[in-house]
């Protein structure tokens, strides 16, 4: 019978249509847009937190234009000093943001899908385990410290702006303020700082809390902190330490010098700052962490192929 239909569909010309295969680079990027469709916090809270601290801003920009005045003839060094606060204010602000919702993110995303069931759905598209749990491991490393960092540019620029506005309507220059806060320099530090210190050295406290939410059933947050809890606990008991507990908080967050700030006390967003990243990327720590990220990847790839909804 089949060869028989097959005779007749050659012999009236109807052709085999083939199916149409995705490349693996759109899978891929439609992945990472789901992402971003199914958690909006990724963009939502660093810009709500910025919106807050313009707030901020604007109630103490009115004494701006009393303190230039009283800083004129002083050293840049002190000038600076004086003048920069708020803007390393809304970088830290932006910092601490990245870390929580990589936090908040992680801990969620492979858990949420199982409890509202939404993975059976997506189980049902031609998106491989792999392809979809890469791209949400992109998400706390690539994409976020993207996000937050062009938050926090855009904030810092705004805040410019605004004083200047507010200088010139008092009759005070606003060039000092732009000549000690160079916006495109302390943003791209910035930009570093996040993308070194709060995404790639805390990879591995990443890969772990994907890899909890993955295979715990119900609270990933308690299952995620009960380990380490009870490690620092034995710790504690038999010698008297606390390294472990110690260590975990320095690589959450990023409390490491190799992402090598020269001199290595200042800020991201000081001017005198010059970035050296060879010694982060050579960094023993830096490529241990990876591994154990990469390690903790791989178990929750095959955790999420066969976990059932919960």
């Amino acid at each position: 019978m089949s060869t028989q239909t097959d005779t007749v569909a050659q012999a009236v010309g109807v052709r085999e249509v083939a199916t149409p295969v995705m490349p693996a680079s759109r899978v891929f990027y439609w992945s990472v847009r789901r992402e971003f469709w199914e958690n909006r916090s990724i963009y939502l809270a660093p810009l709500a937190v910025a919106a807050v601290f313009l707030i901020g801003f604007l109630i103490i920009l009115v004494h701006l234009p009393g303190k230039m005045r009283s800083l004129a003839g002083v050293n840049p060094a002190d000038f600076r000093a004086a003048i920069v606060v708020p803007y390393d204010s809304a970088a830290g602000l932006m910092m601490v943001t990245t870390i929580f919702v990589s936090v908040y993110y992680c801990l969620e995303t492979l858990h949420s899908e199982r409890r509202d069931r939404s993975i059976l759905f997506w189980k049902s598209l031609p998106v491989s385990d792999v392809v979809t749990v890469l791209a949400k491991v992109i998400i706390p490393l690539v994409i976020l410290p993207v996000i937050t960092s062009a938050i926090a540019a855009a904030l810092h620029l705004i805040m410019l702006v605004l004083s200047s506005v507010v200088l010139l309507a008092a009759g005070v220059s606003p060039a000092p303020l732009w000549a000690q806060l160079p916006w495109l320099h302390m943003s791209s530090l910035l930009f570093y700082h996040i993308l070194t210190a709060h995404a790639l050295w805390p990879a591995p406290i990443y890969g772990w809390l994907l890899f909890v939410s993955a295979w715990a059933r119900r609270a990933p947050f308690l299952w995620a902190s009960l380990p380490v809890a009870a490690i620092g606990g034995v710790e504690a008991i038999a010698f008297g330490t606390s390294h472990f507990l110690t260590f975990v908080g320095r690589r959450l967050i990023g409390d490491v010098t190799t992402t090598a700030f020269i001199p290595p006390q200042n800020f991201p967003t000081n001017p005198m700052t010059h970035i050296t990243p060879g010694p982060f990327l050579i960094s023993s720590g830096l490529w241990v962490g990876l591994l154990i990220t990469a390690a903790f990847v791989f178990a929750a790839i095959r955790l999420r192929r066969y976990r059932e909804p919960v």
